[in-house]
């Protein structure tokens, strides 16, 4: 640039795995940077299951974002909001608080849950897409483990401790097999008053296997080691509908269960996009080009779970993995910093998923693994990708100390009002 010239306003929406690895490396000399996020931290999804099953504390898998973009030097702002809506006219991004200017959008927004539909399980499931849910996730499996313990009657103990979890991807893979893990081996560590028959844990998924983005080597690995750990899984079965802690599957059967955990579908978080018409792919993500630009808009991009780019590869659009959104946050700083033009390109390294201790299934580079190696793996390279060497410390020492003794200091009730605990006495305060 030459000195003295205006910088270009670049506004990043999102702190995710996508805006954050762009934020890092965009050219600070050359824009005027501004990330915005409705929270102030970088959250780590693949691990909100720890979180939500007592395994890690939030704080080890949270991280500031204001520390994390000033290690990078001056010239990033950051601003909490909610963006409701983007004026494309007017080239301003809006938030609750504030209208953001900018000259070049990015738009690194992820996605939330899909109900399809069903928007009345909002306020009847939990569910696994932020810190926050994972902890009211948490709460109330051990406010329902407490009150269980000191239930006399065993009909109403069993109705405590019934546990569903809808949707058999990574994620409802992984929190069912934490629950298995409860029941099998915690329960009767921290509450020997609760016998193991009295808790029921089922995974339902409608298609005909779990995994289903994985080899059918690692869907049957990972059926086999949630039946190990005593969870009745149930495949080609969808929930039709929630009432009063009744699960309804298409094809009538009834499941009583007090804790359903939702894990069965995302779609692109909502924001309108104004002055403009814009097309939308499946599951409400932006279209774009092979270089991560929106079609049909000028200046604005989309990285992430929330851009959807048709190839011939890829022709359902890239997976919505951290991966995609990590290479694609680096290739468009690497392009607007003025690198070269070339098309982004996926490359694939891999997928796992873990479904308990020793218990983990991985795919990499048309190789198989299961069982021990595939848990070290996975281990692995979740610690390498946490921000931060206090978090690395605190992860792996928790994982170890768990490991060894199946205990954890982590089991602590702490009630938040934002989050009150349904059907518990605190409802009422």
């Amino acid at each position: 640039m030459r000195e003295n010239e205006p910088k270009e306003k670049v506004v990043v929406v999102g702190g995710g795995f996508a805006g954050l690895n762009l934020v890092k490396r965009l050219d600070k000399s050359r824009f005027d940077i501004s990330l915005v996020d409705r929270n102030n931290y970088h959250g780590f999804p693949p691990l909100f299951y720890q979180v939500a099953s007592s395994g890690l504390d939030p704080t080890s898998i949270s991280f500031p974002l204001r520390r994390e973009i000033k290690k990078r030097g001056k010239g990033v702002r950051f601003h909490i909001g909610d963006v409701a809506e983007v004026d494309v006219t007017r080239k301003v991004v809006i938030t609750q608080y504030e209208e953001i200017p900018y000259d070049k959008l990015i738009l690194a927004v992820g996605t939330t849950n899909n109900f399809f539909g069903n928007d009345k399980l909002i306020e009847q499931v939990f569910t696994l897409k932020s810190t926050d849910e994972a902890i009211r996730c948490r709460n109330e499996i051990l406010d329902r483990c407490e009150r269980a313990a000191i239930e006399p009657d065993a009909e109403k103990r069993r109705r405590l401790m019934s546990f569903t979890v809808i949707g058999g991807g990574p994620a409802g893979v992984e929190i069912a097999g934490a629950l298995g893990e409860m029941k099998r081996y915690i329960l009767k560590r921290d509450y020997p008053e609760i016998p193991m028959e009295d808790v029921s844990i089922r995974l339902i998924e409608g298609s005909d296997r779990l995994l289903h983005t994985m080899s059918e080597k690692s869907s049957q690995d990972a059926f086999r080691d949630l039946k190990s750990l005593l969870v009745d899984v149930k495949l080609q079965h969808v929930m039709k509908e929630y009432n009063d802690n009744v699960i309804t599957l298409e094809d009538g059967t009834a499941i009583y269960s007090e804790m359903v955990i939702w894990t069965a579908g995302v779609t692109g978080t909502p924001f309108k996009l104004t002055g403009t018409e814009v097309k939308r792919g499946p599951g409400n993500r932006l279209v774009t080009d092979e270089y991560c630009r929106v079609k049909g808009l000028d200046g604005i991009y989309a990285i992430g779970d929330i851009g959807y780019t048709e190839t011939p590869l890829y022709p359902r659009g890239y997976p919505q993995l951290a991966q995609v959104a990590i290479q694609q946050g680096k290739f468009l700083a690497g392009m607007l910093n003025g690198g070269p033009t070339k098309p982004f390109r996926y490359a694939d390294k891999g997928s796992m998923a873990t479904i308990g201790r020793n218990r983990a299934v991985a795919d990499i580079k048309g190789l198989h693994f299961d069982g021990w190696w595939a848990w070290m793996v996975w281990m692995f390279v979740h610690l390498i990708s946490l921000l931060g060497m206090r978090s690395k410390l605190n992860v792996l020492l928790n994982w170890m100390w768990s490991y060894f003794t199946y205990n954890t200091a982590l089991r602590l009730l702490l009630r938040g009002s934002q989050y009150p605990l349904r059907g518990s006495m605190w409802d009422k305060n």
